[in-house]
């Protein structure tokens, strides 16, 4: 049987498959910032433990979650209540699929293989961000069951309601409101694992030595902070990538775009996310600065990182003065809100993974709405002034009022089953010899006979 030509690929395809394959530049950027502002004791269980989490929820997620998470106008669960509330996918798993070319392959079946290759690096970026909050005492095996059941069940579910057009995209027809708008995944991906990161600090709990007895904060800096700040340079290009190919998929320019839209579309997308990451660092590095007369690098890394996830939310659909205004509100309450967690509320968050993604990733859902100027395919009905807010308001509230419930509940029954800390040794030997049996730098290990004259 001779095989049907290949239907020749719209720029917009080309370009988010461009796009996709800069993603792993995130994971890598936040793998050495998690490692960099830990101990150097746990240094390659920090990068191990990322690449186990990247493996776990690619497989999880593409056997298990993506049916789930589905996609807008495919089959969903649903049920009735004054409106319909689709809250959950029902598509075809993939499990058996054969890729044996595109030649059969229709606009919308590439569309959702494009999807599916995006929301599977999505997913594996979720299940990073908890580690920072775990760094120096989480453990392997608790870290690989967590991060299944993200990809699997937890991830794929708000990704339904967002990307996959669930109720949160079905706002307008069932309330009159614009649709809940997160074109880069402030919210999919940076809150959900803000979330995550926050529950498995409470349940881990603070680093021994981290507090004394009358709860009195001691500082464990980083151990290496040209890896934090490379890091950062990382994630820039594969936030891009990010923003870039979530924004094609789930915020085309129109039914008609034409390449000179897409081309507009994408340049905006990285001038806004470079801007909003100039915004939040340079906004860490003066408030720094004033209150401690030098700048905080690890802080200005958290802020850069804050900007990106804050631009996020809008990606191009806002202005450039709007995209540095959100990244630098982002910088300002990092800065703050890593004080606040760590000195008032005792959550021992090595780097800053709460404050970073999920404090920074609700301020930019909201940002979106404030500042942000949509195509009408994406907000057909705005009965009145606010109404963008509002809608952004009730997604903020699914992700506090029931995510973060169900994520907590799901760790607590995960750590009853398998305890996440390691145990009172391994606090003192380090994640690397505990659980890997060598250290990261073993040349660094000081032998007493090396202080022996000869």
């Amino acid at each position: 049987m001779t095989p049907s030509p290949c239907p020749p690929l719209c720029p917009a395809s080309i370009l988010c498959l461009l796009s996709i394959m800069l993603i792993p530049l995130a994971a890598a950027g936040l793998a050495l910032i998690h490692q960099g502002l830990g101990r150097s004791r746990s240094a390659a269980h920090s990068m191990l433990a990322t690449l186990c989490a990247l493996a776990i929820s690619a497989i999880c997620f593409v056997l298990i979650g993506a049916s789930w998470a589905g996609f807008a106008g495919g089959p969903a669960h649903a049920f009735t209540a004054g409106a319909r509330w689709d809250w959950l996918g029902a598509a075809p798993s993939i499990s058996g699929t054969h890729f044996e070319g595109i030649g059969e392959v229709t606009a919308a079946g590439l569309n959702r293989l494009l999807i599916l290759c995006l929301e599977t690096f999505a997913a594996g970026l979720a299940a990073i961000i908890p580690l920072s909050a775990g760094t120096d005492r989480w453990r392997l095996g608790p870290i690989c069951l967590a991060s299944a059941l993200l990809a699997a069940i937890i991830f794929p579910l708000f990704a339904h309601w967002v990307w996959g057009g669930g109720w949160l995209a079905q706002l307008g027809a069932n309330f009159g409101l614009p649709a809940f708008f997160d074109a880069g995944g402030a919210g999919v991906v940076q809150v959900v694992g803000g979330l995550m990161a926050l529950s498995v600090a409470w349940i881990t709990g603070p680093r021994r030595g981290k507090y004394s007895d009358d709860g009195v904060a001691a500082a464990i800096p980083g151990h290496n902070i040209v890896h934090v700040l490379f890091g950062c340079l990382l994630a820039l290009v594969g936030w891009i990538g990010l923003d870039s190919a979530s924004t094609l998929l789930f915020r085309p320019a129109g039914p008609d775009q034409i390449p000179a839209q897409i081309y507009s579309q994408i340049a905006g997308t990285i001038l806004n996310a470079m801007l909003s990451a100039s915004g939040g660092c340079l906004a860490a590095v003066i408030i720094t600065r004033a209150r401690y007369r030098k700048p905080d690098a690890s802080i200005s890394a958290n802020g850069w990182i804050a900007g990106l996830v804050a631009g996020s939310a809008a990606c191009a659909f806002v202005s450039p003065v709007a995209a540095v205004d959100t990244g630098a509100l982002a910088g300002v309450l990092v800065t703050y809100m890593v004080e606040v967690f760590e000195l008032h509320l005792l959550v021992d968050d090595p780097g800053g993974a709460v404050s970073v993604h999920a404090g920074a990733g609700i301020l930019g859902l909201a940002a979106a709405g404030l500042f942000g100027h949509f195509p009408d395919a994406v907000a057909p009905v705005v009965p009145v002034k606010g109404a963008h807010i509002l809608s952004q308001l009730v997604g903020i509230a699914a992700l506090l009022g029931f995510m973060l419930p169900l994520i907590h509940g799901a760790n607590l029954l995960l750590n009853r089953f398998m305890p996440y800390r390691i145990d009172g040794d391994g606090d003192w030997q380090g994640m690397d010899i505990r659980e890997l049996g060598a250290g990261a730098y073993p040349e660094f290990v000081v032998h007493a006979d090396e202080f022996i004259p000869r």
